[in-house]
C-alpha cells in the first residue's frame, strides 16, 4: 500500500471512467496501482477499497486528489487515518478556467462588434477592413490568440507571446488583473510557507480575488473556502497527484499502442499485471 495514495480518474474507452488508487512510493512502476473500479460512485469504490485488509488501509497516512467531494467521501471513508490534500494544480487549473471564461466573454462581444461593422460596411457600400494592433492582429484574432498566453508562467512567454499580452492587458485590464491574481497564487504554492502562514496568505488571495467582482472568481473564492482545509494541507508535506497524472498517462500511453481498448476485463487484468 504505502503511506501515502492518489486518487484519481481515467478513461479506459469510450469516455468510460474509471477510478485508480495508486501507490507514490512505485514511482510509476512496478507495485503503483493498488485499485482499478470501474465508475466514480463513492458507493461502489468504498465497497471495493474496504476489501482491502483494514490494518493496511490505516497505515495509508496521506492521499492527494483533486477537489472531487466524491474522493474526499471516499478517503475518509477508506483511510481513516490519512490527511486528505487537495492537489495544487486542480486548485491552479480552476483559477485558470476562470480567467478562460472572461477572455471567451470578451471574444464573443469581439466577435459580435465585427459582425455589426461588417454589416454596416457593406449596407453602405464599401469594403471593410478590420483595426489591427501593433502585432498584426484584429481584436477578435487578439483574444482568440491569447488563450495559450494565459495559461504559461509569464517567464515563459516568447517574444510574441509578451507582445500579445501587452497588447491584451492594455485593451482588456480586467483580465490583466485576473492574471495577475493567478500568478499570485502561484507563487504562494511555490513559496515554502508553514501551513499557519499559508492559512492567512490564502485568506488574503481570496479577498483580494474577491475585489474582482465577476462571477467566475466569486465561484473560484467560494471553492477554496468550501475546501480551505484540504488545500492548506498540501503545505504540511507539499503532496500533489503528479503521480497519478503519471500513471493516467501511461495508461493512455499503453492503451494508444493498442489503437484504443476492445477487451477492457482484459486490458485491465494486463494493467495490473504490469503495475499492480
Amino acid at each position: 500500500m504505502g503511506p501515502s495514495l492518489s486518487i484519481d480518474e481515467t478513461s479506459l474507452s469510450q469516455g468510460e471512467l474509471y477510478t485508480v488508487v495508486t501507490n507514490k512510493e512505485a514511482k510509476g512502476r512496478k507495485g503503483a496501482l493498488v485499485a482499478l473500479m470501474r465508475g466514480t460512485n463513492s458507493e461502489g469504490i468504498a465497497q471495493v477499497l474496504e476489501k482491502i485488509d483494514e490494518s493496511k488501509r490505516l497505515e495509508v497516512k496521506e492521499i492527494s486528489m483533486d477537489l472531487s467531494p466524491t474522493m474526499q467521501r471516499v478517503a475518509r471513508r477508506c483511510f481513516e487515518r490519512a490527511t486528505i490534500v487537495a492537489d495544487r494544480f486542480h486548485v491552479q487549473k480552476l483559477m485558470g478556467e476562470a480567467i478562460s471564461e472572461l477572455r471567451i466573454e470578451h471574444r464573443w462581444d469581439a466577435i459580435d462588434q465585427d459582425n455589426k461593422e461588417r454589416a454596416l460596411a457593406k449596407k453602405e457600400d464599401r469594403k471593410y477592413v478590420p483595426y489591427t494592433f501593433r502585432n498584426g492582429d484584429t481584436r477578435r484574432q487578439l483574444l482568440a490568440r491569447s488563450r495559450y498566453v494565459l495559461m504559461k508562467n509569464y517567464t515563459k512567454w516568447t517574444e510574441e507571446q509578451e507582445l500579445r499580452a501587452t497588447i491584451l492587458f492594455e485593451e482588456y485590464p480586467d483580465i490583466a488583473a485576473a492574471y495577475n491574481m493567478s500568478m499570485q497564487l502561484t507563487a504562494l504554492y511555490n513559496k515554502h510557507s508553514e501551513k499557519a502562514a499559508a492559512r492567512l496568505n490564502l485568506a488574503r488571495w481570496c479577498n483580494d480575488l474577491e475585489k474582482l467582482g465577476t462571477k467566475h472568481f466569486n465561484i473560484v473564492k467560494d471553492t477554496i473556502y468550501q475546501n480551505y482545509d484540504i488545500i492548506l494541507n498540501y503545505f504540511i508535506n507539499r503532496a500533489t497527484n503528479a503521480s497519478a497524472e503519471s500513471f493516467n498517462a501511461k495508461v493512455k500511453a499503453f492503451r494508444s499502442q493498442f489503437r484504443g481498448v476492445s477487451d477492457i476485463p482484459f486490458f485491465v487484468f494486463r494493467l495490473a499485471t504490469l503495475l499492480a
